[in-house]
C-alpha cells in the first residue's frame, strides 16, 4: 500500500489525522473530509446513543425484563406501509455473505445467490489493511473491473450477470483507530459507508443497483433514527435522490425484537426488509438477561430455530415485515462442505436442507448461506414455495407473539463436550481474528465474530451463575474452567490452523474475559486494541 506523507500533514491541519499509511486512491482529501464531516454532525448522538445502552443494561441487570414499549403502541397499531421496494432487491431468495477479501466478492458475486453481503462486520477482522484493501476491492467490483490471480495462477474476474451487492459497514459500538477527527476516533460504521457511496454511490444509482446497505446491531428504533439521519445527509452531500439509498435491518439483538416495528418507521422511506440475524441474537439474548439466573441457555447445539423464542422471533419478524411491505429474510446457514467424510456431509447439508425448508413455509422471502456449495439445497428449498420473486403478500396473521414468547428459556443440558467445545472455539476464533482473519472454519461451521460470541458469552452465563452442573453433574466453576483453557493448545491440531501463533494470546485474553465480574460488551473490543 502506497504511502504519502503530504496527505497526512494536510489532513492533519484540517483537523483529520490519519494514524495510518495512506492509500491514495481511497483517502482522497474529499473523501477524508467527507467522512469528518458525517463525523462532526452525528458523533456525538452516536456516543449518546451507546450510553443509553448502558443504562438500559443496568435497568436489565437490576431485575427488569425487555417488553414493548408503551410509548410507540401508536406505531405498532397504526396502518402504514415503507417505500415501495426497488426491482434489483425484489428477489432476494438466496444471499451469500463473506468478508471484503478480493477473491471472496469476485467468487461470492459469481455464486448464482442472488445477493452478495460484503461484510466490514462480524466476518473482516478489522485490521487497517484489510479494510482498505476491502474498499479497493469494492470500488473496483462496482466498476466490473475487479480481477484476482490466486499463487497457482488460476484467474479471476466477474461474469456477465453478478449478484446484487450489499455492503454492511460495521456497527454503532466500534470505532476505527486510525483516522481521528479533531482528537476522537471515527465511528467505524461512518468510515467504512462513508468511504463506500463516496467512491460507489453514483455508479451504483445510475445502475439502479443502490447503494444498498445491510445494517448491524441495532438495538431500538433511535439508533436507527440516526442512520436514516446519516443517510440522508450522505444523499444531500454526493447529490444523490433522496431516499436512494435502500437499507435491510439485521434484527440480531434482543432488545431490537421488541421494536421491529418501529425500526421499520424510523426509515420507512429507504428500508426494504428485517433479517433473522440468528447467531448474534442468541449471543444478544445471554448478554441482555445475564444476571436473570433463570434465563441461563444450555450449550448452542441445543439452542435451534425450533425452541420457543427463537420461533417466536421468526415469526413476529415475518409478520411484521409483511404487515409493513418489507421483506423478512432468514437467518444464516453455518454449516461447510465436508469434503473427507460424505456421510457427514450429506447429514449437514440434510440439516441445511429442513433449516431452509422451515424458514420457506413459515414465510421468509430469503435466506443467508456462508458457503457456495450450500446455494443449491437452499435455492431449491425457496423454488419449491415461491411462486413470485418473494413472499410479501404472505401475512401471517396467524401468528401471536408477546413478551414471553420471546423470553422463553429453552429446558436443556451442558456436555463436558459441549463446554470444550466453547472454549476451543472462542480459542481458535479470537487466535485468527488477532491475526488478521474474521471469517474461519471449525468442526465444519463457518464461525464469525457472532457465534464466538454465543460461545464466549456463554462461558461467562455458566461460571457467574452458581449451582450450574454438567450433565454427568460435575460443578461449572472456574476449577472446571482453568484445566479445560490450560489445556486447550494440546487438544487443537499442532499446524494448519488459521492465527497459530497467537493461540497462547488468545487463552490469556479469554481467562480475562471469563474471570470478570462483568461479561464484556462485545469480544472485538478489546481484541481491536491489539489489532496493528
Amino acid at each position: 500500500m502506497s504511502s504519502n506523507p503530504s496527505s497526512v500533514q494536510a489532513a492533519a491541519n484540517d483537523g483529520i489525522e490519519v494514524r495510518a499509511t495512506i492509500n491514495p486512491r481511497i483517502l482522497t482529501s474529499p473523501a477524508l473530509g467527507f467522512v469528518a464531516g458525517l463525523h462532526r454532525r452525528f458523533d456525538a448522538k452516536r456516543r449518546q446513543l451507546l450510553r443509553a445502552r448502558e443504562t438500559r443494561q443496568a435497568r436489565f441487570d437490576a431485575g427488569e425484563l425487555p417488553d414493548f414499549s408503551e410509548r410507540t403502541r401508536n406505531i405498532r397499531e397504526s396502518e402504514w406501509t415503507v417505500a415501495p421496494i426497488p426491482a434489483a432487491l425484489l428477489d432476494r431468495r438466496v444471499e451469500i455473505t463473506g468478508p471484503v477479501d478480493r477473491k471472496m466478492i469476485i467468487n461470492a458475486l459469481n455464486s448464482g445467490a442472488r445477493v452478495f453481503m460484503a461484510d466490514f462486520e462480524d466476518s473482516t477482522s478489522p485490521t487497517w489493511d484489510n479494510l482498505i484493501d476491502g474498499q479497493v476491492n469494492l470500488a473496483d467490483a462496482v466498476a466490473g473491473t475487479i480481477d484476482y490471480t490466486s499463487p497457482d495462477g488460476r484467474h479471476y474476474t466477474l461474469d456477465p450477470d453478478p449478484a446484487v451487492l450489499i455492503v454492511r459497514p460495521r456497527g454503532w459500538h466500534l470505532d476505527e483507530k486510525h483516522l481521528w477527527v479533531d482528537g476522537q476516533p471515527v465511528s467505524g460504521s461512518l468510515f467504512d459507508f462513508g468511504l463506500f457511496v463516496f467512491h460507489n454511490a453514483k455508479a451504483l444509482q445510475a445502475r439502479e443497483r443502490g447503494p444498498f446497505l445491510y445494517l448491524p446491531k441495532l438495538q431500538g428504533h433511535e439508533e436507527a433514527a440516526l442512520w436514516e439521519d446519516v443517510l440522508a445527509a450522505a444523499e444531500a452531500e454526493l447529490g444523490l435522490e433522496a431516499g436512494s439509498i435502500k437499507v435491510t435491518v439485521l434484527i440480531e439483538t434482543l432488545p431490537a425484537a421488541f421494536e421491529m416495528d418501529e425500526i421499520l418507521w424510523a426509515l420507512r422511506s429507504r428500508i426494504v426488509g428485517l433479517n433473522c440475524g440468528r447467531w448474534d441474537y442468541i449471543f444478544s439474548t445471554i448478554k441482555t438477561l445475564r444476571a436473570h439466573p433463570d434465563h441461563v441457555l444450555p450449550e448452542r447445539s441445543q439452542v435451534g430455530m425450533g425452541v420457543r423464542f427463537l420461533k417466536a422471533y421468526s415469526e413476529l419478524l415475518i409478520k411484521t415485515c409483511h404487515r409493513r411491505g418489507a421483506f423478512a429474510m432468514g437467518g444464516m446457514a453455518a454449516q461447510i462442505p465436508i469434503s473427507n467424510d460424505s456421510a457427514a456431509n450429506e447429514a449437514a447439508l440434510e440439516r441445511v436442507r429442513l433449516d431452509k425448508q422451515r424458514e420457506a413455509r413459515a414465510g421468509h422471502d430469503g435466506t443467508w448461506v456462508a458457503h457456495p456449495g450450500l446455494i443449491p439445497v437452499a435455492m431449491a428449498e425457496f423454488d419449491q414455495v415461491l411462486t413470485g420473486p418473494n413472499q410479501l403478500g404472505r401475512k401471517r396473521d396467524d401468528v401471536e407473539v408477546g413478551r414471553d414468547d420471546l423470553l422463553a428459556t429453552p429446558a436443556g443440558t451442558i456436555t463436558r463436550a459441549g463446554f470444550e467445545t466453547n472454549v476451543d472455539v472462542c480459542v481458535r476464533y479470537l487466535a485468527a481474528w488477532l491475526d488478521g482473519l474474521g471469517c474461519v472454519p471449525i468442526h465444519h461451521l463457518m464461525e464469525d465474530a457472532a457465534t464466538a460470541e454465543i460461545s464466549r458469552a456463554q462461558l461467562w452465563q455458566w461460571l457467574h451463575n452458581s449451582g450450574l452442573r454438567l450433565e454427568d453433574g460435575t460443578s461449572i466453576d472456574f476449577a472446571l474452567f482453568d484445566p479445560i483453557l490450560a489445556g486447550t493448545r494440546a487438544r487443537l491440531p499442532e499446524r494448519g490452523l488459521p492465527g497459530q501463533q497467537r493461540i497462547a494470546e488468545a487463552i490469556e485474553m479469554l481467562g480475562e474475559l471469563t474471570r470478570a465480574e462483568t461479561l464484556a460488551e462485545f469480544l472485538t473490543l478489546p481484541a481491536y486494541e491489539r489489532l496493528p
